[in-house]
């Protein structure tokens, strides 16, 4: 079991990066312009958050193997499916695929962790979980780069599928299992939740196209807050709802929603952007762009274990991610000195800084979330602070690429991409310091008891 949710941990992050390295290379051969190429991304991560909650339901419904099974399954073909598109809308439709596998498979992968280990045998194997992601945070850009310098863009897609393949091979051997929800599923609060965050996307990723006073993207913005208000009164009619309110009773677990959520704010646009940047602007090559990024997602890789070994030591966890969170904030702010001249070896310390911050949290923050709840809600809580986290990076990227392609008159070039960047990088910081500060408070509070049913 550990194998298999290790190996779909590692494939997971790869998918994304690896698309955000071969972008330029995408929007050329296919003749796309940047509206329909961000959607490669976007369409990846919005459907990966949109389905993470209702993926939570159906893990402790149905079984988290099932559900962890299922996922990898979309995940695999829609990857396959998305090497052979011949077009932009195609490729855009089959990574909107490849995300809802994706979301049920993470979330069943927490869940089959929590429902296994118990105790410090959790503890470590969600030091490996977290270690697994870093592995395919720190190697993903460069693995994408040398794909697609070898073999093209299609390649990256057909990567983690092939280890998605794998992972299926190892499904026979999974335990099952399933919490105590019983009842219908919560389809209502999946389609409001759902329509919500894509009407956001959509708005903030068309808008530079369109123009911000265009009348489609003010309706797509009245309609997904109208969805957002809906989805919160159908949450607290439903008898199981899929976002269970009453966990939010808990100050500690809103703290780790809302690190989980601005530590890959912060980090996946990075992700998204930066190789961009790099090719562009600092004239590097593909391959060198995902070197480039290893400096800021290396520390992902080794501090998870790190983090677990302080932890276990008696150092507060919540205080781990308090100044995770803070040391984010630094790293970002410090990031700020970029430009045309910057060279790998100037960038380092910035983008080592921010990975230091990431890579202490990652792997806790799930362990915190799971564990902080009753073992009948694991699926429930692990869709939470996945949603959190998930739908948090998909409106950061959509609302960073909005800014860059203002202000590069949708090129991502000089003029303009630097000063962009630099408005960007200041608001992140700001925003990660604010959360520091927040998380602190919130994670000091007494824990309040949440049980299994809905309050």
């Amino acid at each position: 079991m550990l194998a298999a949710v290790l190996l779909a941990t590692i494939a997971l992050p790869i998918t994304l990066t690896g698309a955000s390295v071969a972008l330029p290379r995408i929007g050329a051969d296919l003749d796309a312009d940047l509206a329909a190429v961000q959607w490669v991304v976007n369409g990846y991560n919005a459907t990966f958050a949109s389905f993470m909650l209702a993926a939570g339901s159906l893990a402790d419904v149905l079984g988290r193997r099932r559900v962890f099974a299922t996922g990898m399954a979309i995940f695999t073909v829609g990857g396959l499916a998305s090497a052979f598109a011949g077009d932009i809308v195609l490729l855009d439709a089959l990574r909107a695929l490849a995300g809802i596998g994706a979301a049920a498979g993470a979330t069943g992968a927490s869940a089959l962790l929590a429902q296994t280990f118990h105790g410090r045998a959790r503890a470590r194997a969600f030091g490996l979980f977290g270690v697994a992601l870093g592995v395919g945070l720190a190697f993903g850009p460069s693995i994408a780069g040398a794909l697609i310098e070898l073999f093209g863009w299609r390649a990256v897609f057909v990567a983690p599928a092939v280890v998605g393949a794998v992972v299926l091979l190892l499904v026979p051997l999974l335990p099952s299992g399933r919490g105590e929800q019983t009842g219908r599923l919560d389809w209502a609060g999946a389609a409001t939740f759902t329509g919500a965050l894509l009407l956001v996307i959509f708005a903030f990723v068309q808008g530079p196209d369109f123009g911000w006073g265009h009348p489609l993207i003010l309706a797509a913005f009245v309609a997904a807050v109208a969805l957002l208000g809906l989805f919160v009164r159908v949450e607290r009619r439903h008898p199981a709802p899929m976002f269970d309110l009453a966990l939010l009773a808990s100050p500690r677990f809103r703290g780790v929603c809302l690190a989980a959520a601005i530590i890959v704010m912060v980090l996946v646009p990075l992700l998204v952007y930066l190789p961009s940047y790099f090719t562009t602007v600092l004239g590097m090559s593909a391959g060198g762009a995902g070197a480039t990024l290893i400096l800021l997602t290396a520390p992902t890789l080794v501090l998870p274990l790190v983090t677990g070994m302080i932890t276990r030591r008696g150092v507060s966890p919540y205080a781990v991610v308090v100044v995770s969170v803070a040391v984010v904030a630094a790293g970002v702010a410090w990031l700020t000195t970029i430009g045309p001249d910057s060279t790998a070896a100037t960038l380092a310390a910035p983008l080592l800084t921010v990975g230091t911050g990431v890579g202490i949290s990652i792997g806790l923050l799930d362990a915190l979330a799971v564990g902080s709840v009753d073992p009948a809600r694991a699926g429930i809580a692990s869709g939470m602070v996945n949603t959190a986290r998930v739908a948090g990076e998909t409106v950061a990227i959509a609302v960073v690429g909005s800014v860059l392609a203002t202000t590069t008159a949708g090129r991502l070039a000089d003029p303009g991409f630097t000063g962009g960047l630099h408005a960007v990088l200041w608001t992140m910081a700001g925003a990660a310091a604010l959360c520091a500060i927040s998380a602190a408070s919130l994670t000091r509070s007494r824990p309040v008891p949440v049980s299994a049913s809905v309050g």
